[in-house]
């Protein structure tokens, strides 16, 4: 995993040290902070990361999803060194609004981008970026919608099963102590942030060569390059720490749209048995070594549904930290139901990490459903 602190070593006593802390007004359990002023300070520091934090379960730096209600759900964030799979829903509607949520808040935190898609340009995808909401503007937001949708609570009580009102319920609306932004999906990012940023784009038509030869039984040339081109970022610019980086560290963002669809010249969604079956399990596990290493989190998205061997699924899943799929009420029964008519689908948490150890954890919260208001995307349970 990528180094993310470092410490200095103190010179003085046991006991001039307890004298200065006890001068200072700080004890031995607090931690010091970098000091206004420059100074060289002997104590502890924390690598200063716009738009991180780290986690208060194990100290992990997180970034945010651009989704503050999914952030909650992946227990603050999403850890730096993971992949985050997104199992797309059945049209392929809401999970790009989910993989620009995820770009945006990058643009908004000045990290450095890498999109890569085999259906559409990666200029064109920033283009298309939600913007971000100011404080005040998403609490109105959250309240108009609270205040259009409310119902006596006597039938609030009918619909909702009777063992989940003693639950707590998940905290959607924006509050205080918020990580990551809100975003408006009726506007687009403004133009000055795009031209200000720092982002890499890989698509596919223009990478690949029609002359170049691959090894049989290895990774489809697709899948090879976009490795190539990722090892390459990373390595020029410092993220896995072998070139310092001459500006302030930063972290790095890679959004992969569509990853084993047939654009991408894999066969999984068009056969049961094909010829490139091991292509996207090899391309998570070389992929998942690049992030252990770097200060860099990915996001991918996946049309699972289209894949045809259910094995490859589950090795997929097993190669991904966090796992989340998403299931429209577009054409099914539930569209029709009275007891959905709020909403437009469920969200599956079926991964959440568990960093360090052998297995993966699972989450408490099961039933949990989304909307797309007039602006916002949010996350209900």
């Amino acid at each position: 995993m990528a180094a993310v602190a470092s410490c200095g070593s103190g010179a003085g006593s046991t006991g001039s040290a307890v004298a200065t802390a006890s001068k200072s007004n700080v004890t031995s359990f607090q931690r010091r902070g970098p000091r206004a002023s420059g100074t060289n300070d002997s104590g502890p520091r924390l690598v200063s990361i716009a738009g991180t934090r780290p986690s208060v379960r194990n100290g992990q730096l997180l970034v945010s999803t651009g989704l503050p209600a999914l952030d909650q759900l992946l227990g603050g964030g999403l850890a730096i060194g993971t992949v985050l799979l997104i199992e797309e829903d059945k049209y392929n509607i809401y999970s790009p609004l989910l993989f620009k949520c995820f770009l945006a808040e990058g643009i908004v935190n000045g990290h450095t981008l890498l999109v890569a898609s085999a259906k559409e340009d990666p200029a064109n995808i920033l283009q298309e970026l939600p913007a971000p909401l100011l404080d005040d503007n998403s609490k109105k937001e959250f309240d108009e919608d609270v205040y259009n949708h409310k119902t006596p609570e006597s039938n609030i009580k009918m619909k909702i099963a009777w063992r989940y009102q003693l639950l707590p319920k998940m905290e959607i609306g924006p509050v205080s102590s918020r990580f990551g932004h809100y975003y408006d999906a009726s506007k687009r990012i403004p133009q000055e942030l795009i031209e200000a940023s720092n982002w890499h784009g890989f698509f596919l038509p223009e990478k690949i060569s029609s002359t170049l030869k691959v090894e049989p039984c290895s990774l489809t040339p697709g899948y090879i390059k976009l490795l190539q081109f990722i090892q390459n970022i990373i390595s020029e610019e410092g993220f896995d720490g072998s070139n310092p980086q001459k500006k302030q560290r930063n972290v790095l963002r890679i959004g992969i749209q569509n990853l084993g669809s047939p654009l991408w010249g894999d066969d999984i969604c068009c056969a049961e048995n094909g010829s490139n079956s091991h292509s996207l399990t090899k391309f998570l596990y070389v992929l998942r070594g690049l992030l252990r290493t770097s200060l860099s989190a990915c996001i991918i998205t996946m049309p699972t549904h289209l894949i045809q061997n259910k094995a490859i699924i589950a090795r997929v899943t097993n190669l991904s930290d966090i796992v989340i799929g998403l299931e429209s009420f577009i054409g099914s029964e539930r569209e029709t139901n009275p007891l959905y008519k709020d909403y437009h689908g469920l969200i599956h948490i079926r991964q959440i990490p568990r960093l360090n150890n052998l297995i993966c954890d699972e989450s408490d919260v099961k039933d949990l459903a989304f909307k797309l208001k007039r602006k916002l995307f949010t996350i209900e349970d």
